[in-house]
């Protein structure tokens, strides 16, 4: 079972290596410093480490989009995938989402992401199949959870 906890200092190094390889110590410290304040942009937002046995297996974000939604992230490190900490880890987050008082989660999945696909799909989110450019100009379908 994993245990979902904020980011700390301790955590930076491992962070460093898995998900932020093209940052420094110093800049990945910077960040677990602006996750931890739980506010981005002056709306909630709360970036939690995926820990299985003590050790940090992903992450998983939850950022308010308005009133009542919610985009919702979750990255699982490349050597720790398939053990089904992804799908742990979302249930969790939507388990708080609720409780905060959000209706709606989305989140983007880009279309090359199958294991991601078949995660939401399986956690009855649904899509309109419309294929959007993100940021990083990559393609991704959004999903949606209503509750």
């Amino acid at each position: 079972m994993i245990i979902l906890r904020p980011f700390n200092n301790n955590d930076a190094d491992n962070l460093r290596i898995n998900q932020m390889p093209d940052s420094s110590i110093e800049e990945v410290l910077s960040f677990i410093k602006k996750w931890v304040s739980k506010s981005y942009n002056c709306k909630y937002f709360e970036m939690l480490a995926i820990t299985m046995d003590d050790a940090v297996v992903g992450s998983v974000s939850l950022f308010e989009r308005s009133e009542h939604s919610a985009s919702l992230g979750v990255e699982i490190f490349p050597e720790e995938r398939g053990r089904g900490y992804a799908s742990e880890a979302v249930k969790l987050m939507i388990e708080k989402a609720r409780s905060l008082g959000y209706r709606v989660i989305i989140d983007q999945v880009r279309i090359d992401n199958q294991a991601s696909i078949a995660l939401h799909k399986k956690l009855g989110f649904e899509t309109d199949g419309y294929i959007y450019k993100n940021a990083k100009d990559r393609e991704v379908v959004l999903y949606f959870l209503c509750f």
